[in-house]
């Protein structure tokens, strides 16, 4: 599945002198979306705010989302003019992909999700004007002139830049997109007595599992971040985040279909032979075998089970059907095939595939994809071997019984 990025911000608040953890939930949901069958992915279902807040047309064009909690992270001593990259305005994120386990909460199954932040912003505000730092009178020439390599739309290699730059006199807002977890540094031309970032954007990359193999329900997980100097989200010697624990709680939402449609009249079936009876009545030719074909329709996105209930059961046969006068019964074997898309587990098609009675006897499906309204088919057939015990010239009956075919999303 191809991984998605959505944009994030994440912002702890600061209270007196301490502040809590930052714990952030991220939701996403997977439902089967009949307009769009093939597509068997998760949405992320967190509300945007932040930067997709106030540029929802270009996180729609770049199928991108954010959050902004407003942090700060601020220095705590003067930034000097072309200090080293830990003495600078350093960015060094976690840009290479984590892995981390969600749990449903009901059966206890196991996922890996797979996260990596792919991009970093903030706004950085200074202690005073970049003219007055600087000594170019020209707002946009000043925050050029403060920092090595120009200003920051342009980021310092390894990071890109998104062509994203929004200034005022002492301000700056920006950005940049991660590759991976190698540092990015802005070295200033100038000292800097003061300068912070007023809150912090992520994007991250997010790879979910095939919802297919999931169980429906919730899948809940969390990832930890230590934020400031040495951890996994660096800003250098100089700036310091006021929390340093940042937790991202996942969730993930799955959300089954299966609905079997049968033709009305379909309950009930009637075994013949093929061309009929005829050929029996008029001429006394045995038929080779009673059967009937019983179409439905299935809709199922996850994986699901079939088997028989019998009214009539006997050893060695699963089914039987009995005629009440002569108290003689004969086997009734049942079998399914399902539309392309639903496989064993195996991967193969399931062409009348035999059916058994009992749970421990069940057969297990699978979809390689979400099936919408797929022709199926249930073949009911009086075995060949049977018939002979079952016709006889010049003795009618009838043969009757109840068999309950059972579709189960519970695996």
């Amino acid at each position: 599945m191809n991984p998605k990025i959505f944009w994030l911000g994440l912002l702890a608040v600061f209270a007196s002198s301490w502040a809590g953890a930052v714990t952030q939930e991220i939701r996403a949901l997977f439902t089967p979306d009949s307009a769009n069958p093939q597509r068997n992915e998760f949405v992320n279902k967190t509300p945007s705010t932040g930067y997709c807040e106030y540029y929802p047309e270009i996180c729609r064009n770049s199928d991108t989302f954010s959050l902004r909690l407003m942090t700060k992270v601020e220095s705590g001593r003067p930034m000097q003019a072309n200090a080293d990259p830990r003495g600078s305005a350093m960015f060094k994120v976690p840009g290479d992909w984590r892995r981390l386990t969600v749990t449903n909460v009901e059966t206890r199954e196991a996922e890996t999700v797979e996260v990596r932040i792919a991009g970093i912003g903030s706004n950085y505000v200074l202690s005073d004007t970049a003219s007055n730092l600087t000594g170019v009178s020209d707002a946009g020439d000043a925050h050029r002139h403060l920092w090595q390599g120009s200003s920051w739309v342009s980021p310092a290699p390894p990071c890109v830049s998104t062509g994203m730059g929004f200034y005022g006199a002492s301000t700056y807002a920006f950005f940049w997109k991660v590759v991976d977890e190698r540092t990015c540094t802005k070295v200033a031309n100038f000292a800097i007595p003061a300068m912070t970032y007023g809150y912090l954007d992520f994007a991250y990359e997010l790879r979910t599992p095939n919802p297919l193999t999931m169980s429906s329900g919730f899948y809940t997980g969390s990832l930890n971040y230590r934020l400031g100097p040495g951890g996994d989200f660096d800003f250098g010697d100089v700036m310091i985040p006021n929390d340093p624990d940042l937790t991202l709680d996942f969730v993930l939402e799955v959300q089954h279909t299966l609905k079997v449609d049968i033709p009305p009249g379909g309950e009930k079936v009637q075994l013949v032979p093929a061309g009929g009876w005829q050929s029996w009545l008029h001429a006394g030719r045995k038929p080779v075998r009673l059967f009937r074909d019983q179409t439905f329709n299935i809709s199922a996105s996850s994986r699901f089970k079939m088997l028989l209930e019998c009214e009539i059961s006997g050893f060695p046969y699963d089914c039987l059907i009995l005629d009440p006068v002569s108290k003689r019964s004969v086997e009734l074997q049942v079998s399914v095939s399902l539309p392309n898309g639903l496989n064993d587990l195996a991967g193969q098609p399931v062409k009348r595939r035999r059916l058994k009675a009992g749970p421990a006897n069940a057969q297990q499906f699978q979809p390689g994809f979400y099936v919408d309204r797929g022709p199926g088919t249930l073949h009911f057939e009086i075995p060949p071997h049977q018939m002979e015990f079952m016709l006889q010239p010049g003795v009618s009956s009838t043969y009757r019984g109840n068999v309950t075919v059972i579709w189960d999303s519970e695996v």
